[in-house]
């Protein structure tokens, strides 16, 4: 124990200058009260004591008694954290899933270790230095820990392969496997390109640049940043990002505790998307670092948030390693935007329950759902710092946009299938069994994502397995209702396994609402709304290269409109854009009105983000009427 207590003492003494440790170590002082507790009990206690074991539980016990986010991890913990954040681990270099208890290689990792001795996709591993990993029921933890070792060790691989009747080896040597923290990088459409960021680790700056640059190498002008479900990481990853999209010595956020000044991080101008316009996606699972980005970007006034509001973890970590290689992690300050808001959401110190259930609250209690519910007192309000719009403290990022969450678009048959994994293993065998005819028939993803429809028979495959596990809709309706969002994972699903994870978020954001409310955001700023005498001489001077569109109801259209114009119904959401498509050459200009320009500016809006290019006649047709008076006078 006295070796323990003096190492720790030397941890302690060799911290940051500042954080200056107060040791009282007098024979009264609590930590000797504590040292001697532990004495006693592990050498006069009646039965035997895990002396580690108690020590631990008395490291929690006094973490458990301070903020949410103040813990104690053991040293396999210290690395289970730190592994998706250091941006590697050492191993084989291979996704892969398990189904029927075998493991599949989805993809191997490009350039990567099993790629380089001749591991594909559809490769099935049994063995593992001639130790079967297939059909035993070894759970997926344990076979990572058979597959991983470290740099430059031998592993030797018994490998299964389809139309293969022998079965083959490999040997593969060990190394570094990049970990991405950035899911996707693709044109979501014309100028505008999409980035989602899975957690901010110690690659993440490098892969945003790089995805940054393919974006823009690609015409980019608009960027969606998605950080829904991005938990956060590393603050130099989350400051380095910020930095991208901030002018020379803008604030990006500061930290300050009872024990730790004020500490301010700011851009230095060398960012590379300075100008492009930026929309920010989050959710009440965007937190910690995610959070420093989003409210760097919302409080500089660089661009728009839309989504719902962030989980509100602002609270500085300092992690203190122990002698054993165990971690302390400690709260030591607060997060503040540059406008002075504190990120952190409430708590009461010791009662954790409460906060841990607090997305479930936030459900319950209509937020999540509807904006009518969201109610912020006025001590809360705070300015941007550059167009002084108003925001919101109190815990967590509030969008400017808010988008509720539709909790309705997955059934309750649905989230079964998938709970069940069903879904997901029938995908699996699908793509295993036509990998070959997939790549021959779609070697472009492009035409894939236009045309590819999901087979009627892998659909009733996942049915009737579902059924065998006494899974079945209640009714016809939630079957009906289930089924294209349905088909429409499982072909993101698909896209995923041929491909990669940017090829499953543009198939699978055609449908989320998060994604289309930023594309709508986008689509204000991207048509153009002009009076009446530029509407007027644009429709004479463009004939032939303008198209003429009266958005109202049928029945509107019907009662008066304008010479020339076509009639495509707003208000029917489920065909607009369908009739749109259909009835609209991109290569014109689309001339848009209704009756007074409410409903023009949301066509406009859905029109624009699909890449047309639009003009929005102001006051509609209310004001075209007005300006024939006029002239009549």
């Amino acid at each position: 124990m006295n070796k323990t207590f003096a190492s720790l003492l030397l941890c302690m003494a060799s911290m940051n200058a500042h954080a200056q440790f107060r040791i009282n170590n007098s024979d009264d002082s609590p930590l000797r009260k504590l040292q001697f507790a532990e004495i006693a009990i592990s050498n006069l206690y009646v039965d035997s004591v895990d002396e580690k074991k108690l020590v631990e539980d008395g490291i929690r016990g006094m973490l458990d008694k301070l903020d949410p986010h103040s813990s104690y991890l053991t040293p396999k913990e210290v690395k289970d954290a730190n592994e998706p954040l250091a941006g590697n681990f050492e191993g084989i270099g291979v996704q892969f899933n398990l189904i029927e208890d075998t493991l599949l290689v989805i993809q191997p990792v490009t350039n990567g270790p099993s790629e380089k001795v001749g591991i594909i996709a559809g490769d099935r591993i049994i063995s593992v230095n001639d130790s079967a990993i297939a059909g035993v029921k070894m759970s997926k933890e344990e076979i990572m820990k058979r597959l991983r070792g470290p740099k430059g060790t031998k592993v030797k691989l018994g490998v299964i392969r389809q139309g293969i009747k022998d079965r083959l080896t490999f040997t593969v040597t060990r190394d570094k496997i990049p970990v991405k923290s950035v899911d996707a990088v693709y044109m979501i459409r014309p100028q505008i390109g999409y980035i989602r960021i899975g957690n901010f680790g110690a690659t993440t700056h490098q892969e945003f640049l790089a995805g940054l640059k393919t974006l823009r190498d690609q015409g980019m002008q608009y960027l969606i940043l998605d950080l829904q479900e991005n938990g956060g990481g590393y603050l130099k990853a989350a400051v380095d990002i910020a930095n991208e999209f901030l002018q020379k010595n803008d604030l990006i956020v500061y930290t300050e505790g009872r024990k730790v000044p004020r500490t301010e991080y700011k851009a230095d101008g060398s960012g590379v998307f300075r100008q492009g316009k930026v929309i920010v996606l989050v959710d009440s699972y965007t937190a910690s670092a995610a959070e420093i980005v989003t409210g760097a970007i919302q409080d500089q006034d660089r661009g728009i948030v839309v989504g719902r509001r962030t989980f509100g973890k602002g609270l500085v970590q300092r992690p203190l390693d122990l002698p054993d290689g165990s971690m302390i992690r400690l709260t030591i300050a607060h997060y503040y935007t540059p406008s002075g808001r504190c990120i952190q959401k409430p708590y009461t110190k010791g009662e954790n329950r409460d906060y841990a259930m607090d997305v479930i609250n936030r459900l319950k209690s209509g937020e999540l759902t509807n904006a009518d519910s969201i109610h912020f007192a006025d001590s809360l309000k705070y300015q941007t710092l550059r167009e002084h719009r108003t925001v919101y403290g109190g815990g967590g990022i509030m969008p400017d946009e808010y988008c509720p969450l539709d909790t309705t678009i997955y059934t309750k048959f649905h989230r079964e299938l998938a709970a069940k994994s069903i879904i997901l293993q029938q995908n699996l065998r699908y793509v295993d069994n036509h990998r070959k005819q997939l790549k021959k028939a779609w070697p472009s993803f492009a035409e894939f994502k236009e045309k590819y429809e999901v087979p009627q028979d892998l659909v009733d495959t996942i049915l009737k397995n579902g059924e065998k596990q006494n899974i079945k809709p209640k009714d016809q309706a939630e079957l009906e209702k289930t089924l294209p969002y349905l088909r429409l994972q499982l072909k993101a699903l698909i896209a995923r396994d041929i491909w990669d994870m940017s090829e499953y978020f543009s198939v699978f954001n055609e449908e989320n609402a998060m994604v289309k409310r930023a594309l709508e955001v986008i689509a204000k700023q991207a048509f153009t709304t002009i009076d009446v005498d530029k509407f007027q001489k644009t429709l004479e001077n463009c004939a032939n290269d303008c198209v003429l569109v009266d958005v109202r109801t049928p029945e509107e259209f019907n009662a008066e409109h304008l010479k020339g114009a076509i009639n495509i119904d707003v208000k029917d959401s489920l065909n607009f854009m369908k009739k749109a498509t259909d009835m609209l050459p991109k290569e014109k200009t689309i001339m848009v009105y209704c009756r007074t320009g409410h409903r023009s500016s949301m066509a406009a809006g859905k029109l624009a983000a699909e890449g047309y290019k639009v003009l929005n006649l102001k006051g509609g047709i209310t004001a075209w009427k007005e300006a024939e008076k006029e002239t009549v006078k």
